[in-house]
């Protein structure tokens, strides 16, 4: 099932009135604005979502409006960083009744825990449930992760969890596929720094920002119809503001979010 997903999923921002709420109308018209750029889905709820700074509630008003604002245009995947399993599966639970296609579970921010009790964990939240579950893979950012033969333990006991966004540079990318990539639909996040190392890999998409994805899809659609020539030639434009961006990820948020509006 979670080999039909693929392409540029750009991750949605939070985007703020003065009284720090959530705007509503920001986020419809940058919705509107990803998919008449061609995204092929949409991903909100992550590091890029600034799930670290929104209350449960807030979290459920944006995965609501994404949904409403869809419609049935293209699949969205959300991902859920509360810190506890009882509340990833609620998350789960409340994601899955407003009609996403997928969900990434964030691993909870308890710094030291064994690659086993993280597969517990990762397998306990999955069970039961019936849409494709994934897993965010991020240790450079969220500070704990999975190697790979935890990850293909993970698979073997929640067969639900068939895809990963990792988060890392292309050799890893690379070495992962040739372990997992049978296991696993893979979706790279960085802000689709290493978008044609990871295409030629074998990945099936990115999870970038918003704000270049119209950029990202032009390049991605390219190397699917096989000009990769053409993706090489896009993808070397776009690189040296990616890689700005993507510097840190407060740095994405600060400036990539401005672009975004723009």
């Amino acid at each position: 099932m979670s080999k039909a997903f693929h392409g540029i999923y750009p991750m949605l921002y939070a985007f703020f009135r003065a009284d720090n709420s959530l705007d509503r109308d920001a986020h419809r018209r940058q919705v509107g604005a990803c998919i008449a750029a061609g995204a092929h889905g949409l991903a909100v709820g992550g590091l890029g979502t600034e799930c670290n700074k929104l209350s449960t509630d807030e979290k459920r008003q944006l995965v609501e409006w994404t949904i409403e604002d869809v419609g049935d245009r293209v699949p969205v995947s959300v991902t859920v960083s509360e810190n506890t399993l009882t509340g990833q599966r609620s998350a789960i639970d409340h994601a899955h009744d407003a009609g996403v296609a997928w969900v990434v579970m964030q691993p909870p921010p308890v710094r030291g825990a064994s690659m086993d009790a993280l597969v517990d964990f990762f397998a306990s939240v999955a069970s039961g449930f019936d849409l494709p579950l994934g897993i965010q893979n991020a240790p450079e950012y969220i500070g704990i992760g999975l190697d790979n033969p935890a990850m293909r333990t993970l698979t073997n006991r929640a067969p639900n969890i068939q895809i990963l966004k990792a988060e890392g540079p292309a050799p890893y990318i690379s070495g992962l596929m040739l372990e997992l990539g049978e296991d696993f639909t893979v979706f790279n996040g960085r802000n689709g720094v290493e978008l044609i190392d990871n295409l030629r890999a074998g990945c099936a998409g990115t999870i970038p920002g918003v704000e270049c994805c119209d950029l990202q899809v032009q390049i991605y659609n390219s190397w699917r119809s096989g000009d990769h020539s053409a993706a090489t030639t896009q993808f070397r434009h776009a690189l040296p503001l990616l890689s700005y961006l993507m510097l840190t990820i407060d740095h994405l948020l600060c400036y990539g979010k401005r672009l975004a509006a723009q």
